[in-house]
């Protein structure tokens, strides 16, 4: 590169103009009115623990449903386990999940409704398996008396770039797939457009049977469909017994006031969360974008504008999205937190109500309410 400077009339001349993104505003959040609602979304966590947490028939035709499961070894009975994972030592992390069972044969399931995806939801999984799996032995047990543990997550949007809806994931020999170490399966289901009727067949092969496959489709239609909107259930679902027993578990008339309070709270935080999510997204795309092009266009005026443009903005705009998208969701997030216990507090809930809904402590939430003018 020369030495001479250049003078004041070039440069000025040559400097790029600073582009300013324009940052997003996340969508208004609308009230949920339950006052003509018929049916609650079987999704949300109080509906979905009371449909397959209380009627363990329900749940048993469910597992046999969707889950890769022998036709020979079909679940026949289960035990209800406690859904709280306590590690060995406290100071150790634990994990509620929705609902934790035995089978007749020792097996045991772990059930997961998952409304968001986010990148830790694979560790997540794993961890909450592994500790249900190490712990099903004390101190001087045999390792033959372990049992495979099943985790089943039913996720509420697409988190794969795969056309398939359905996730079915083993500890295999990646040069010999038939050559699998037992212990622990996960089956993943994005409850999504992915999903149709259509896409079942031959899905599973012959590891389920077709009374089974004609099943999935019900009860996964059930999950996907059902929602505050509904007013008629489909025929074809009421003509399934268990189906249309948990549909009934799913109306409004169902539910105390107090429960209904609990439903509101946790569809107006997730109502929150995905509208600060979305917002967030869109602000730190912008602010990726601005980055991007500034430190590219200052990257092209010293290596050349006609290289250094396309090779720099291309760089600056890839790391400038992932700098703005790490900072902005981070943002977000903490912003949602904190709305979420401003309109739990307004709307009457308990404090310990809101921790539930929000996984902060008592003490971060009156700290929230006190910097906010409503301790």
């Amino acid at each position: 590169m020369s030495n001479n400077k250049p003078n004041k009339a070039s440069s000025e001349a040559k400097a790029p103009r600073k582009r300013v993104a324009k940052v997003a505003k996340p969508d208004r959040v609308a009230a949920l009115n339950l006052a003509n609602v018929l049916y609650l979304d079987p999704k949300v966590d109080l509906t979905f623990k009371r449909i397959f947490g209380d009627h363990p028939d329900l749940l048993i035709n469910f597992l046999n449903a969707v889950m890769p499961l022998p036709a020979d070894r079909m679940i026949v009975e289960i035990e209800y386990l406690p859904s709280e994972l306590i590690p060995s030592t406290p100071q150790k992390k634990y994990s509620i999940v929705d609902v934790r069972c035995k089978d007749n044969y020792k097996r045991q399931f772990i059930i997961e409704m998952q409304v968001f995806w986010n990148s830790d939801f694979y560790n997540r999984i794993v961890f909450n398996a592994g500790k249900a799996y190490v712990k099903q032995l004390d101190k001087g047990d045999d390792y033959h008396l372990l049992q495979p543990v099943y985790t089943l997550a039913l996720v509420n949007e697409n988190f794969s770039t795969s056309k398939k809806f359905y996730h079915h994931y083993q500890i295999i020999n990646r040069l010999d797939t038939n050559e699998v170490i037992p212990g622990l399966e996960f089956v993943l289901i994005e409850l999504t457009d992915k999903f149709s009727p259509d896409t079942i067949s031959g899905l599973l092969g012959n590891v389920q049977r077709g009374s089974m496959r004609k099943l999935m489709v019900l009860w996964l239609r059930f999950l996907k469909e059902t929602n505050e909107k509904t007013t008629v259930l489909p025929s074809v679902m009421q003509k399934n017994a268990h189906i249309s027993r948990a549909a009934d578990l799913c109306k409004r008339a169902a539910y105390t006031p107090e429960e209904l309070l609990e439903y509101e709270a946790s569809k107006e935080l997730i109502r929150i969360e995905r509208a600060v999510r979305d917002g967030t997204r869109r602000d730190a795309l912008a602010e990726g974008e601005a980055i991007g092009l500034e430190k590219g266009e200052a990257i092209g005026l010293e290596k050349g504008e006609a290289i250094g443009l396309e090779k720099g903005e291309a760089i600056g705009l890839e790391k400038g999205e992932a700098i703005g998208l790490e900072k902005g969701e981070a943002i977000g997030l903490e912003k949602a937190t904190v709305e979420a216990v401003i309109r739990g507090r307004k709307k009457g809930h308990s404090i310990d109500t809101i921790a539930e809904f929000t996984d902060l402590s008592p003490e971060q939430i009156q700290e929230i309410l006190k910097d906010n003018g409503l301790a």
